[in-house]
């Protein structure tokens, strides 16, 4: 009776009304989260099936390409190697050892387009050279040699002919010093090395967190907290960097976060070394000196 004479029974009602709003909000809430939640875990697990096919789909293509009915289509390679360390040592001490005479041997490093003078030497057989690009392709006017490679630490465009292959090792082969170095978003290893072997390491992991199970706000703050996690582990990687003895640098690693690091390399390349940062970084080094032959 004193709450409807004081106006209290009113207010009390619409608390009561306005209490079970915000349930039901609340509710609401919960529910576009865990919707939000299933999105994102869907999303992360699509981007990852997506990495791990990614060469397979380009295999795939290339197929397909050259299924398309036209006359390249029937070209084939003589054979394909992958060639590393010693073997690959052998090949090219053959290579140069090669006397074509006068302006009778052509090197070019074909990125893109392939040069008229390489189409002309290579005659219908061309485009495997524009297959197996970025490459370089060696030949000579008699044709005895007829050759592509995939070259580690590619130079840059040319086309030349000489009496002899231009051959660099330091495109194919680790020689001299030289610091080699793989980054993830968690994870740091840097060898200083003199040709194949390993002179000096650095190497750490970061605390960086993974994927995460919740989406609405927390996802939110969670993707935050993580960009700042690796940014603090690429700035530890850039300063490790920075202190190295050896000029020459190779940095590979994760393609997402190599365009983050600000240093100077020789050659990047994406690589999918895994483990713990010396197994990563050996992994890595076997991966990245490995030069895949195409006999043309």
């Amino acid at each position: 009776m004193l709450d409807e004479l004081l106006g209290r029974a009113a207010l009390k009602e619409r608390i009561d009304e306005l209490e079970e709003e915000k349930r039901h909000l609340e509710r609401q809430l919960e529910a576009e989260s865990e919707r939000r939640a299933d999105a994102v875990s869907a999303r992360q697990d699509a981007e990852e099936r997506v990495n791990r096919l990614e060469d397979r789909v380009a295999e795939l293509e290339d197929r397909v390409e050259r299924a398309g009915g036209d006359d390249d289509a029937a070209l084939d390679y003589r054979g394909v190697e992958e060639l590393r360390g010693d073997r690959l040592a052998a090949v090219l001490d053959r290579l140069a050892s090669v006397d074509a005479g006068p302006e009778g041997a052509l090197t070019a490093m074909v990125d893109g387009t392939v040069p008229d003078a390489v189409r002309e030497v290579f005659g219908d057989r061309a485009p495997l050279v524009d297959r197996a690009g970025p490459c370089l392709a060696v030949t000579d006017d008699a044709g005895v040699v007829s050759a592509a490679f995939d070259p580690p630490v590619a130079p840059d465009t040319f086309a030349a002919w000489d009496d002899g292959f231009e051959l660099d090792r330091e495109w194919f082969l680790p020689t001299g010093r030289f610091a080699f170095a793989v980054v993830r978003a968690d994870l740091f290893a840097l060898g200083e090395y003199d040709g194949r072997e390993r002179v000096a390491t650095t190497a750490f992991e970061s605390d960086v967190k993974g994927n995460h199970s919740k989406g609405g706000f927390s996802q939110a703050r969670f993707e935050r907290r993580r960009d700042e996690q690796v940014a603090d582990h690429v700035e530890r990687a850039e300063a490790a960097l920075a202190d190295r003895d050896a000029d020459r640098l190779v940095l590979v690693g994760e393609s997402t976060v190599l365009d983050d690091v600000d240093a100077e390399a020789t050659a990047t390349a994406a690589v999918d070394a895994t483990g713990d940062p010396e197994d990563a970084l050996e992994e890595a080094f076997y991966d990245f000196w490995t030069t895949t032959l195409y006999r043309i």
